[in-house]
């Protein structure tokens, strides 16, 4: 039962890390039905940006994940806008071309990470990094402690930034009905635009957090595709409360999963989770029917 207790505490730490590096899927994915499967390796290029200010200059790598945001928000411009020029803007079939796009653009950004950086795991260095927080006889990282604070803050701000402002009304609003937000003088494309640059905007953080909970490599995208996708088709498309949420039963699940079986059954939750809520409820948890 210690165990179990442990596994669910640390699962619950996890699960909000999870929701930091799924929130800019759930924008670009679940609002703007765009088959962004390049989003883990803009995940891992933004965790090498921190690990280069923070290696170069000693830069804390929340604040180099600061400090790189909005780079990565003309980055995401820039990318939207050549996807939509080049697929989008030519017809119905963009999706499954969108696809072989991103993938395309995931394996370029991965080349130029190992081009620059080699194969080797990177890692940054902070004050809380290593230590742990001690409650009983239950260690807790305090770098999990920062994940958690850090992914609860950015979950509350982007929810409040989507229903608060004109631009965020405007972005659930596109991804409802073009056309009606055609009519009231908005343009779709710019919209969208702006959301994919801060769906790529918010990864500077969440980079900064990756690789503040475990070193990286240029290849570490790849095992975050079926975590991403999961949590965001759980939570429902769109949802940023029910991101968080289905995060951490994700973290939960895994880390039970890791706790009763061992480490090789871990990685498989995901994708089982995902063909669950597939099959049972498609909308997702917090989702509503269309």
């Amino acid at each position: 039962m210690e165990l179990l207790l442990d596994a669910v505490v640390l699962g619950v730490l996890l699960g909000c890390f999870y929701a930091a590096v799924s929130l800019g899927l759930s924008v670009s994915f679940g609002l703007l039905d765009v088959p962004h499967v390049a989003h883990p390796a803009f995940l891992v290029m933004a965790s090498y940006g921190v690990f280069f200010l923070n290696d170069r200059f000693d830069i804390d790598p929340l604040l180099a994940g600061l400090l790189i945001t909005p780079l990565l928000f003309l980055f995401g411009l820039a990318a939207y806008r050549l996807y939509y020029e080049t697929f989008e803007k030519r017809g119905s079939d963009a999706g499954v071309r969108g696809i072989a796009f991103f993938f395309g653009i995931a394996f370029i950004v991965e080349v130029l990470i190992i081009l620059q950086f080699g194969v080797d795991q990177r890692s940054v260095t902070a004050s809380y990094i290593g230590k742990a927080w001690r409650i009983g006889d239950m260690r807790i990282p305090i770098r999990m402690l920062v994940a958690f604070a850090v992914a609860s803050a950015m979950t509350i701000l982007l929810a409040l930034y989507l229903s608060r402002t004109f631009m965020g009304r405007a972005i659930r609003a596109v991804a409802q009905d073009q056309e009606a937000l055609r009519l009231m003088g908005a343009n779709p494309v710019r919209i969208k635009q702006w959301a994919f640059g801060i769906a790529t905007a918010v990864l500077g953080i969440a980079g900064a957090l990756l690789i503040i909970v475990a070193p990286v490599d240029p290849m570490l995208g790849r095992a975050y595709i079926g975590r991403t996708f999961c949590v965001v088709v759980m939570a429902g498309l769109g949802s940023m409360t029910g991101t968080l949420v289905a995060a951490i039963i994700l973290g939960v699940a895994e880390t039970i999963v890791l706790t009763l079986f061992g480490a090789s059954w871990a990685p498989a939750i995901s994708f089982a989770m995902l063909l669950g809520v597939l099959a049972i409820r498609p909308q997702g948890l917090f989702g509503r029917r269309s």
